[in-house]
């Protein structure tokens, strides 16, 4: 392939001019700062008495809490199966309604069968990509950990991760993986002083790091020139016609 000179001076035919925003520092400026706390929601994977991802994120909960944060945490007892009720029902309401209250999110999910819960997988379920114009998880920053009964793993991590990105949140590079979780937490349920403690020290505050400098400019860094593009009455005309849902 010939290396042409640059800059290149042979434009841009298949762009759409009229979307194409080029991205500055000015954009990037909060319209009206927010004054309110920061306000994070955290879920967990595991309905046992004495459920580890439960007491982890308790610990990130006290943490958030101490770095100025205001903290929610959701109890998914009661939530039924995705799909096996309408959206109508309480806790899915409930859980809706943190995640739009929210502008951070905790996701602690127990490995099982080396991957996360069905408990932790149905909560992430009922929260839609889109519901009306509102999108419940769109630009809200996120921190992913888990707990194991065995040795250190990162499948649950990695499931969340992806799972972060599907619902298009804004994950922190970070993340906290506790091994043989039985013997990091003492019998009042708080968590042991040690290297995997400050991990988890060091993902709350890259969160609140994050929620800070990414709150009241979410909407604008997740903005995107193909969607503005499909916004056009034009365009879903074209869209509708293609798929033979348009009217003779």
């Amino acid at each position: 392939m010939d290396k042409p000179d640059q800059p290149f001076a042979d434009g841009l035919p298949n762009l759409s001019t009229p979307h194409f925003v080029v991205p500055t520092v000015a954009q990037l400026e909060a319209a009206q700062p927010f004054t309110h706390a920061p306000r994070f929601l955290i879920l967990y994977g595991s309905l046992r008495s004495r459920s580890f991802s439960r007491l982890l994120g308790y610990e990130a909960a006290r943490l958030l809490e101490a770095m100025g944060g205001e903290v929610r945490i959701y109890h998914a007892h009661g939530l039924p199966l995705p799909d096996d009720t309408t959206p109508d029902h309480p806790k899915v309401q409930e859980l809706r309604a943190l995640s739009l209250w929210s502008e951070g999110q905790v996701w602690v999910s127990p490995e099982r069968h080396g991957n996360l819960t069905g408990v932790m997988k149905s909560q992430i379920d009922w929260l839609p990509l889109s519901d009306g114009s509102v999108r419940p998880t769109q630009g809200r920053t996120l921190a992913v950990m888990q707990v194991s009964g065995g040795s250190q793993s990162f499948n649950a991590v990695n499931s969340l991760r992806l799972l972060g990105r599907w619902m298009r949140m804004i994950t922190i590079p970070n993340q906290s993986s506790v091994p043989m979780a039985y013997r990091e937490f003492d019998e009042a349920g708080r968590m042991k002083p040690g290297p995997l403690y400050e991990r988890v020290v060091d993902v709350c505050e890259e969160l609140m790091k994050f929620t800070l400098l990414t709150r009241g400019r979410a909407d604008y860094l997740v903005d995107r020139y193909s969607e503005r593009r499909e916004r056009e009455p034009e365009r879903l005309q074209a869209v509708a016609a293609d798929i033979g849902f348009s009217k003779p």
